[in-house]
């Protein structure tokens, strides 16, 4: 048996051969929700609230006709569809990040209610489902008209598990980050619907945008993690650059995305200074609240606010719209 199917014994010891619809139903919603509120919950609502806010450009066509934007009411009913596809992405990801001996033996250690370390499913048996729930993912990707992003998805979930790529210090970063930028793009073109309008540059910039967020600041969530990313020799940038370094990081960039999302959608003057209030937040609980994983806790959660937040900014513009003042205009 491989290392990635072999794990250590389960707290809750073998799980049953067969299982209900009902425990199946709830080992699938075990895996993935944990991050349901920080991650498929905010990339749904970039998807929506960028859709509202107009970040779409006129398509091409050989018959000259320019399309029409879809109406809220089109972009609000496509929620579900939105929510569906960032789900079902995160749940092939979860499952081949919790898989691995060294994945259980950390979740042992960071998480022991998830699903394989709580003894509900074997790494075996999470293997075997996924070969059933990734041609089901690949065929809802065909259905929306993002093959590409389907594929796209699984070649960074298999470099991130299979080839490591999650345990190396930048590297782990850049395709975490990545990863965000096909699920927060893919969201917004599943919002603006099939009947033409297409992401323009307003919507890229802003996937851009909250990548680079993602790219310099989502190491905050390995500072209560490092008893258990040091168990399997996970390089971390807290752990292979030192403690020290990632928090001064962490608090500078927070202070500069804070600034730029202000600036980049020319929020009324209490919300650019909301914003600065929520990113100086989590500036101080990075640099002074450290006494221990509990506060840590506390500073991841702070982070994924003020994180979340960043993503109501498009709304701004999506009220001016509806209440009959010019949308900002920075990025046309």
């Amino acid at each position: 048996m491989s290392a990635s199917e072999s794990a250590p014994p389960t707290r809750l010891g073998r799980p049953p051969t067969r299982m209900s619809i009902g425990n199946i139903i709830s080992v699938l919603w075990g895996f993935t929700e944990s991050d349901l509120v920080t991650f498929a919950f905010p990339n749904t609502a970039f998807g929506i609230l960028g859709a509202l806010a107009g970040t779409f450009a006129a398509a091409d066509n050989e018959s000259g006709v320019v399309p029409r934007p879809p109406t809220w009411r089109e972009i609000v009913l496509r929620l579900p569809l939105v929510l569906a596809f960032n789900w079902c992405n995160l749940l092939v990801f979860n499952m081949a990040n919790q898989r691995s001996a060294l994945s259980v033996a950390e979740d042992a250690v960071n998480k022991p209610w998830r699903p394989i370390s709580s003894g509900k499913i074997t790494p075996e048996q999470t293997r075997r489902a996924m070969l059933a729930i990734i041609p089901l993912s690949l065929w809802y990707h065909h259905l929306l008209g993002l093959w590409a992003y389907g594929l796209g998805m699984l070649a960074g979930i298999w470099a991130y598990n299979d080839l490591g790529g999650g345990d190396e210090a930048f590297l782990r970063e850049l395709l975490i980050a990545l990863g965000y930028g096909v699920f927060n793009h893919g969201s917004l073109r599943i919002a603006l619907g099939s009947h033409g309008a297409e992401v323009g540059p307003k919507g890229n910039l802003w996937t851009a945008i909250i990548s680079g967020v993602v790219l310099t600041t989502m190491q905050v969530q390995d500072l209560k993690d490092q008893a258990g990313d040091r168990l399997r020799g996970r390089k971390t940038i807290v752990l292979f650059l030192g403690e020290r370094f990632s928090r001064g990081s962490i608090a500078f960039f927070v202070c500069v995305w804070s600034c730029v999302c202000a600036w980049f959608w020319a929020p009324p003057v209490w919300a650019g200074a909301l914003m600065v209030a929520l990113g100086g937040l989590v500036v101080w609980r990075v640099l002074m609240q450290r006494g221990g994983v509990a506060d840590d806790r506390r500073t991841w959660r702070t982070w994924c606010f003020w994180h979340s937040c960043l993503y109501l900014l498009p709304f701004v513009d999506f009220g001016r719209a509806a209440f009959g003042t010019p949308p900002s205009t920075l990025i046309t």
